[in-house]
């Protein structure tokens, strides 16, 4: 086998499985068709299925046939977009992978009543298994889902404060976004029945990268090859989001920069082209491109040495997910 082809073997498994769990006429024979319609129609929104895949091949690293687990990581999959769908009417965002959020396609009560089928299918596509494993695999899952909730929570709390600690928004993302990553991880290499302390390896693994990947993230944002991004540059500094960056900024920024940053956040009205470079200028005089970036790899490069402290079975699958990985810390938009 090619170095990629147990990633793409799994992914094709996995849509199959998802289509036939959620098909295109769920509608039919399920009503009201209302109810059910969304759910097809976010699930094939053209998702990455990152979370999902991390279950398999981390259950691939340790036994055969990680097919055996596609109920499984579809459950991770159904929770992760479902938590998108209360995200974006929280948000109230108009679009999700440039298609209408779902609702802006329905609307809110539809999209609430569809969410809360999503969370309760992931606990039915859970269930298969097996009853030694079952409790624990439920524990976990639901440690998760609570900390998803907190940091969206968290994240909503900080548009409100004129303040945000560095600690506080590295918590923050590592709840919102890293610990579902990690459980992926976790959940994959436990299903296989991994020793308990590379379950927690991969874990953190999981963790640490997540946090690295919302750093990436934030710093795309600014800094992107606009060509390269596929959305606009600076919307973070348009949305006065409080970003690692921003935050690094507000700490180190003293006399007219400090006026000058402080100026453009109290703006309701402004040339937005105008206030992305005033702003990146000043980030640009502040070097907090580097700071973000030695942060970020902090965050690799202790999961990493997570990851490669593992006792792995499956040396393919070891280095296939490690490359995948890789892949998405390198990635320029």
């Amino acid at each position: 086998m090619t170095e990629k082809s147990h990633a793409h073997a799994l992914l094709g498994k996995l849509e199959d499985y998802i289509r036939n769990e959620f098909p295109v006429d769920a509608g039919i024979g399920k009503s009201p068709r209302e109810l059910y319609e969304p759910i097809t129609y976010i699930l094939g929104l053209d998702g990455k299925r990152i979370r999902p895949l991390l279950s398999l091949l981390a259950y691939g690293i340790y036994k055969p046939n990680p097919e055996s687990i596609l109920s499984q990581a579809a459950a991770i999959e159904v929770f992760h977009n479902f938590t998108l769908m209360h995200d974006d009417i929280m948000d109230n965002a108009p679009l999700r992978r440039g298609k209408k959020a779902v609702h802006m396609k329905w609307n809110n009560n539809v999209a609430i009543l569809s969410g809360d089928v999503m969370l309760v299918k992931a606990y039915d596509l859970l269930l298969p298994t097996a009853s030694d494993k079952l409790g624990e695999v439920i524990r976990l899952f639901n440690k998760t889902a609570s900390e998803v909730c907190e940091g969206q929570q968290f994240d909503m709390n900080f548009e409100s404060l004129e303040s945000v600690h560095e600690e506080e928004y590295l918590n923050m993302i590592r709840l919102k976004t890293a610990v579902l990553l990690g459980f992926s991880l976790q959940l994959g290499a436990l299903l296989a029945g991994a020793e308990k302390s590379d379950a927690q390896k991969l874990y953190d693994f999981g963790v640490n990268i997540g946090v690295g990947f919302q750093l990436k993230d934030d710093l795309l944002d600014v800094f992107a090859d606009q060509e390269k991004f596929g959305k606009q540059v600076g919307g973070d500094i348009i949305s006065n989001k409080k970003t690692f960056l921003l935050i690094k900024a507000m700490e180190l920024a003293k006399g007219e920069d400090a006026e000058a940053l402080n100026y453009w956040l109290s703006l309701t009205e402004f040339d937005k082209e105008e206030k992305v470079k005033a702003v990146h200028k000043i980030y640009e005089k502040l070097g907090i491109k580097a700071f973000t970036e030695a942060k970020m790899n902090s965050y690799f490069e202790a999961g990493f040495a997570q990851y490669e402290a593992i006792h792995y079975k499956n040396k393919d699958y070891f280095h296939e997910l490690k490359k995948i990985t890789q892949d998405l810390i390198h990635r320029e938009k």
